[in-house]
């Protein structure tokens, strides 16, 4: 099942789009010939973004903060304005906290669980209807190799992706065979803004072999979208077995380890 043909009368939705995967994801899509709507809340990095992949007609900037309800009215209401179906939506969009739980506050916890989680399944539960209604459709969900375990000092974060992957996953499986897919993408460390903005400070004790461009992360999430694939490790072999076991290993025996690599 490959990704829907662009075409009239369609758009492509990517959330986080005014940096790393995001903008990444916009400009892979914008080269496969797909108009492009770019949500973040960042405003001139977007309509610097738009510029770049050839304007209005190309790509549409979409100031919102998606954490909140309200953004995500507006978005939907400027999409409705535009006229177009979205089919293929990019949940890009998060944030994640590398503390001990609520030591950044309870309102910061929350804000991080309505972006990364809530927004999902709030644009999932809008456009996935339309797409099963016209038999074509794609959702790509970023979801992390930090959702395959539990994971000390970074306790809501992994929850969350534990949440996306799970949800792509079955809901992939619903689909099946009305043509839409549910991709859930889960890379490890991304050579990106991420680290520094969100203060990832573990991720300097990981060996750079198992990093992974912003590039590479979209080309394998749209190749396996393509093939109709429930989820993804983006990168070589080599990533693919340094993170993979993560999924089946006991959490008895993972916590020990990820505690001491995810202390500050």
């Amino acid at each position: 099942m490959a990704l829907p043909p662009p075409g009239e009368g369609q758009i492509a939705l990517v959330t986080g789009a005014s940096s790393g995967i995001g903008a990444e994801f916009s400009r892979q899509l914008a080269g496969r010939g797909y108009r492009v709507a770019l949500v973040a809340r960042r405003a001139e990095r977007l309509e610097r973004l738009a510029e770049e992949l050839g304007g209005f007609g190309r790509a549409v900037a979409i100031p919102a903060d998606l954490a909140a309800p309200d953004g995500r009215e507006r978005l939907a209401e400027r999409l409705e304005q535009l006229g177009d179906a979205v089919e293929i939506l990019v949940n890009n969009a998060g944030f994640g906290l590398y503390s001990e739980f609520a030591a950044e506050g309870r309102e910061r916890e929350l804000e991080q669980l309505r972006l990364d989680v809530e927004a999902v399944v709030d644009l999932m539960a809008r456009y996935l209807p339309t797409m099963l209604a016209s038999g074509r459709g794609a959702i790509i969900n970023m979801s992390s190799t930090a959702g395959f375990q539990p994971l000390p000092y970074n306790a809501s974060y992994a929850a969350a992706k534990a949440y996306v992957l799970w949800l792509s996953e079955a809901v992939h499986e619903e689909v099946r065979g009305r043509g839409v897919t549910v991709t859930a993408v889960c890379p490890g460390p991304v050579p990106t803004e991420f680290q520094q903005v969100n203060r990832a400070e573990f991720s300097r004790r990981l060996p750079r072999v198992v990093w992974v461009s912003a590039a590479r992360v979209v080309a394998d999430a749209l190749a396996a979208a393509d093939e109709g694939r429930r989820w993804v490790i983006p990168g070589g072999p080599h990533v693919k077995a340094a993170f993979a076991p993560s999924r089946v290993a006991p959490s008895a025996l993972s916590l020990a380890f990820t505690k001491r690599l995810m202390r500050a």
